[in-house]
């Protein structure tokens, strides 16, 4: 069963994600926020597999929030999602970077939020290859050269190369093709990566690949 906590100051935003998800016979909401400081504190009581965040909330906003649940090691098996009204703008991208698994925008159709859902619950990141490269666009002007190259001194080569196209936003299927490899295969590749570099999530890994010089924001 996946677990799930609902963020939003809007009650009817609230209803109508509990209402959808519920209607799923292995989602369960657990619970429900309505300011940042109670996301914060419902989600370290029930310890969801998944927290939907409204970006902006009083008394602590979304990107706050998920700062605060970010680094709570009791929670690193929980995975945030920042619910937005904008497709990606500069507070998404905080958000990202300060450790969120992806994102949605609040019109998005029911079966997408529905498979968001599964998608972040079992640790794959909510990020397509297109809105991969404009997120590494719009946080190019923050990291003027590449960062903390050192961490990639813990992967194999074949390791580095998974990484860069963990980076690019391929899937473990497509990542096989590129590389000759099953997608299983390509799976344990990225689950070791995750472990040595103490990653959440592949968004994170898309973040090391970009602070690191893997990837730049004009990658094709």
């Amino acid at each position: 069963m996946i677990r799930v906590v609902l963020a939003d100051d809007q009650q009817l935003v609230r209803a109508g994600f509990r209402a959808l998800l519920e209607s799923e016979t292995d989602i369960e909401v657990v619970g429900e926020a309505a300011t940042g400081e109670t996301a914060v504190a419902v989600t370290r009581s029930e310890h969801p597999d998944v927290v939907l965040m409204d970006i902006r909330m009083p008394e602590g906003d979304g990107l706050w929030a998920t700062e605060q649940l970010v680094g709570d090691p009791q929670l690193a098996a929980t995975h945030i999602v920042i619910v937005t009204t904008f497709e990606l703008d500069d507070y998404v991208v905080q958000a990202i970077l300060a450790g969120a698994s992806g994102f949605l925008v609040k019109d998005t159709e029911p079966t997408e939020l529905i498979r968001a859902v599964r998608v972040v619950a079992a640790g794959d990141a909510l990020l397509s290859p297109g809105v991969t490269r404009r997120l590494l666009a719009r946080v190019s002007d923050g990291i003027r050269q590449p960062q903390q190259t050192s961490v990639l001194e813990a992967l194999t080569p074949r390791e580095v190369e998974v990484l860069r196209l963990v980076g690019q936003g391929l899937t473990n299927t497509e990542i096989g093709v590129a590389l000759f490899l099953s997608p299983l295969t390509a799976k344990t590749h990225v689950s070791r990566i995750m472990t040595k570099l103490g990653a959440r999530d592949r968004v994170h890994l898309v973040v090391v690949a970009y602070e690191t010089g893997l990837v730049t924001p004009g990658w094709r």
